[in-house]
């Protein structure tokens, strides 16, 4: 049992923890042993969230976390996805191919059911009504809990709705897209999108790639085989954002926290976050995540801190120039 009880947010009908585990990094980085591991320390830590999708790895992912569960399926809610390209023939978000990718990821993750299947992004072929009522068929059958979407805009979102009076159709519950102090674009539409229609929103790359952890500093080298050293994931390592990370991690250190649990409890604060995705590759960091939201952020708090993220003067008059 875990020595802190972490919190608890819903999705749908879905209680999951704070603090997620993204099982991005299963096959491709770590092995099923090393795999294992994590995902012991995610549910021994009180996390019972697991974010996968088909694609990771091939499928190894989704495998690897079958194979880590075993036991305690019952103890976890496993979200996956489907319809980003796995090879030539199988993407996308059509009925007949939906059929098949579902019954290839609970194949794969050794269950007869998964909590939230989301779909990975649009597909500009396929008209979103087509896709829900396949999925709606899988929530019938029970083979699928709750649906979600991830990388959807706020356009995407509004024609995913369901029809008024269409109570057999399964809505959505969930958007996964990217969101972080260093990330702030769902603000402008998806969030608001999100609240009005009462989606909760499960941020990815919380981390802004490692920029976040505070291991990435002004003046020194990236550490070895670190995201930032690899140029794995979207390009944060910018000087302006090296600074902004300076003064965060100030402000962190003289509240007597550090700078990862600045990140997440920030995101924790938000309204409408259920669910912080964060990957990890050993127990120590996803011990290190479960426990990072219990700083609890106050509305000054929140003033500052964003206040650190404004871009100064001399950058505004260069961006006006």
């Amino acid at each position: 049992m875990p020595a802190i009880t972490l919190d608890r947010r819903t999705i749908g009908t879905l209680e999951v923890s704070l603090t997620g585990l993204g099982c991005n990094n299963f096959g491709w980085r770590i092995d099923a042993t090393e795999s294992a591991r994590v995902v012991k320390a995610a549910l021994d830590s009180g996390i019972n969230f697991f974010d996968t999708a088909d694609i990771y790895d091939s499928g190894r992912s989704e495998e690897f976390l079958s194979r880590a569960l075993a036991g305690r399926r019952h103890e976890a809610i496993i979200a996956t996805k489907f319809g980003a390209k796995f090879d030539e023939r199988r993407y996308g978000a059509s009925r007949k191919y939906i059929r098949q990718a579902a019954e290839d990821s609970l194949r794969r993750l050794g269950t007869d059911y998964i909590d939230l299947y989301q779909i990975h992004e649009p597909d500009p072929n396929i008209h979103i009504d087509e896709t829900l009522e396949a999925l709606s068929e899988l929530v019938g059958e029970g083979k699928v809990r709750e649906i979600g979407c991830s990388n959807f805009s706020a356009e995407h979102i509004r024609e995913a709705q369901r029809p008024p009076g269409d109570p057999s159709r399964a809505q959505l519950v969930s958007v996964q897209n990217e969101y972080s102090l260093l990330h702030r674009e769902p603000e402008a539409e998806v969030l608001p999108e999100c609240r009005r229609f009462g989606l909760a929103f499960l941020p990815y790359y919380p981390l802004a790639s490692g920029l976040l952890t505070g291991k990435y500093r002004r003046s020194q080298p990236l550490p070895k085989g670190s995201r930032g050293e690899t140029g794995f994931g979207p390009n944060f390592f910018t000087e302006e954002n090296v600074d902004k990370v300076e003064c965060l991690i100030q402000f962190a250190d003289e509240r007597g926290h550090s700078l990862l649990d600045l990140a997440f409890s920030w995101l924790a604060a938000q309204a409408g976050v259920a669910s912080i995705i964060a990957g990890a590759v050993s127990p120590d960091q996803v011990r290190a995540n479960a426990v990072a939201p219990l700083w609890k952020l106050d509305l000054d708090d929140i003033r500052k801190i964003n206040a650190l993220l404004v871009p100064r003067r001399s950058e505004l008059e260069q961006l006006d120039a």
